[in-house]
């Protein structure tokens, strides 16, 4: 077994410096070359996916969320209402960065929304009540079959609520946060036939 010094040869260490030594005296070519391969830790992954309806007012561009439904593996599910929290936490938290968290960096580079007058985080009525569905599984390498949920929760909801978006408006868009002001512009654009 290869270690980060050594290598182990049947319960005998020895250390790469000898091994190479080892090998120059047995005539080996100028450099010693060898292949192998590491898989990483065995571990759990969480499978999450989400869905939105949302309405969109083409005069203001004001954006309501109409239905929040997430579904996720998590293994065999030991508390349900902690699990539910961690899912609901994680939505709340994208949406803060699908729909108002906004960095903005001046032309040398400084952030200008450093403090929370200017930078606008979600508040709980921007918040929907998401439905959370749980799969039926069994993870083989996780604590009685479950898995970490962690911030998994957080990676589909962005893609969904874009999906959502370009449903009820015809119009993709890829640049966030997805502001009320940017959802207004692409929708005025597209009344005057301007752009693509």
């Amino acid at each position: 077994m290869l270690g980060a010094e050594a290598v182990d040869c049947a319960g005998r260490t020895v250390t790469l410096k000898e091994l190479y030594e080892a090998g120059h005296a047995l005539g080996a070519a100028e450099e010693l070359a060898a292949d192998g391969h590491w898989g990483g830790s065995p571990r759990s992954v969480a499978f999450n996916a989400q869905w939105f309806r949302v309405a969109v007012d083409p005069g203001s561009g004001e954006i309501r969320i109409l239905r929040s439904v997430h579904a996720a593996d998590a293994g065999k599910v030991m508390n349900p209402m902690q699990c539910r929290g961690q899912v609901e936490g994680g939505v709340a938290q994208a949406l803060g960065a699908t729909l108002f968290e906004d960095v903005r960096i001046d032309e040398r580079g400084e952030v200008t929304t450093a403090a929370f007058r200017r930078y606008r985080l979600p508040q709980y009525a921007d918040v929907p009540r998401t439905e959370v569905h749980f799969t039926e599984t069994s993870d083989a390498i996780g604590p009685l079959g479950a898995k970490s949920m962690s911030e998994s929760p957080f990676n589909p909801v962005a893609p969904a609520f874009a999906n959502a978006l370009r449903d009820a408006t015809g119009i993709r868009f890829t640049e966030l946060p997805v502001t009320r002001d940017r959802v207004w512009l692409a929708l005025d654009r597209r009344a005057r036939g301007v752009g693509g």
